[in-house]
């Protein structure tokens, strides 16, 4: 039977589940709201809308290769005793090898592809159901490289932070891990002074000419300050021209050199950066945990 916008519209308000989950629980009952509001159940969907509303920041970064293809990705969860469970880490590299293998174009691609007779959605919410926590799949990213490059693969403290680093013209994966290393610990915002845009070069001109300014200094040698603290500003935010944190005296880009390589892209992705964080104390956390 054909089922009505406002039939699925009707059981999302029940049940807080997709609309696609809701189309189809409503296909599979032949239009009983009541049997898909059961079928909704069963599957773990409508108890995952329930949880919808609640705050995930915590959660795992995972990097995984294969042979020259790699992902880095982020899952969410609500707390970080869900992301040190061993069903939350299968979760992760279960959804690692379904990127490698089907390199989706994006997030929407990635959620509505099949894995093992289902989509990614419904493992998401099945696994919410079986972990009882909000999960998401936050983001992802797939790099790709030759024979003749390195993947620079690095998790700090178990996936809090995670980095995936492309190195040209050398296969030296420790070197390729070292800068990746050295990329979570400084965080640059860029490669190289290259990617950096004409407007954000404009407006950090224009905060370090007042600076200088409103520091009394004379108008004749503030362009001079600016440049030099600009050409410093660089050094601080591209990676290729910050220190390396195991060798400071020489630079990441001096590094890559001496391996015959060079820093060409990087991924980093902090767990929950940008995201509301909970603001439960240790004790109200464990609490929360016993009582589920």
């Amino acid at each position: 039977m054909a089922i009505s916008a406002k039939l699925v519209k009707e059981l999302r308000e029940k049940t807080g589940a997709g609309m696609m989950d809701c189309k189809k629980a409503l296909t599979e009952t032949d239009g009983d709201i009541d049997k898909a509001v059961d079928y909704l159940r069963e599957k773990g969907m409508a108890k995952a809308a329930k949880k919808s509303d609640r705050i995930a920041a915590e959660g795992s970064s995972f990097v995984k290769s294969n042979g020259n293809v790699a992902t880095i990705l982020e899952v969410n969860s609500e707390t970080d005793f869900v992301a040190r469970n061993d069903q939350f880490k299968n979760l992760v590299e279960q959804l690692a090898d379904h990127i490698l293998a089907t390199k989706p174009q994006d997030l929407e691609t990635l959620m509505a592809s099949d894995i093992n007779g289902q989509s990614v959605e419904d493992l998401m919410n099945e696994s919410i159901a079986k972990i009882g926590e909000k999960l998401t799949l936050r983001r992802f990213a797939i790099v790709e490289k030759t024979d003749n490059d390195a993947f620079g693969e690095y998790l700090h403290m178990g996936g809090s932070i995670g980095v995936l680093a492309l190195v040209e013209g050398s296969s030296d994966s420790e070197a390729a891990k070292d800068v990746a290393m050295h990329i979570a610990a400084l965080n640059p915002k860029f490669v190289s002074r290259e990617q950096v845009s004409e407007e954000e070069l404009t407006r950090e001109r224009e905060v370090l000419k007042n600076q200088a300014l409103n520091e009394g200094k004379p108008e004749n040698i503030v362009e001079k300050m600016v440049e030099g603290r600009l050409r410093k500003y660089l050094e601080e935010i591209c990676a290729v021209d910050q220190a390396f944190v195991k060798n400071p005296d020489q630079t990441i880009s001096e590094f890559l050199s001496s391996k015959g390589g060079k820093l060409t892209s990087f991924v980093r992705f902090e767990v929950g950066e940008g995201l509301e964080k909970r603001n439960d104390d240790f004790a109200d956390e464990v609490m929360n945990q016993v009582n589920k």
